[in-house]
């Protein structure tokens, strides 16, 4: 078997992650984005496929993005320092950010949005959970006819309840 370099297998996975699917909602901007659960479970199978391993550490007062060959333990790394004096909260909030940023930056991720108007494209989209408020919509657009369950279950991943309350809009 061919030994691959850090950067040949960076190049294979960045051909097969293609774009991220913009899975959350800013109420304050009133924008989208994609939420770095949606990052993570885009790139990571890739990159374990490919022998990467993706690391987040948080050392020195800084955010770091780190992935490791683990062939020969060669890396890339990004990071963010982070602001001091926050509190825990703001803190928890910053480092959420910065883990999307740092990670986003390092493989140079695009992302779409996720409402259809990119439908004619060949783009990888990634299912994301399904919350509670986006569910409901769900279901009246369902009601409403503007949507199937199979359209729905295309772009979410449901909860077993989620699951059986689609099961009885159909009775």
């Amino acid at each position: 078997m061919e030994k691959k370099n850090i950067y040949q297998k960076l190049y294979e996975a960045k051909q097969e992650i293609g774009k991220v699917a913009k899975n959350a909602k800013n109420p304050h901007f009133k924008n989208t984005y994609a939420d770095l659960n949606a990052l993570i479970d885009a790139v990571e199978p890739i990159l374990l496929e490919k022998g990467l391993l993706l690391l987040q550490p948080i050392k020195d007062g800084k955010v770091f993005t780190v992935i490791t060959n683990v062939e020969d333990a060669t890396f890339v790394e990004s990071y963010i320092d982070l602001t001091p004096g926050l509190t825990a909260q703001a803190l928890g909030s910053q480092i959420t950010y910065f883990r999307r940023y740092t990670l986003s930056s390092l493989l140079t991720l695009q992302a779409i949005d996720d409402d259809g108007q990119h439908a004619s494209q060949p783009v990888k989209v990634q299912k994301i959970e399904c919350d509670a408020p986006t569910f409901e919509t769900i279901k009246q657009a369902i009601i409403d006819g503007k949507r199937t369950i199979e359209q729905a279950k295309e772009k979410f991943i449901f909860t077993g309840t989620q699951n059986i309350e689609l099961l009885n809009l159909k009775k």
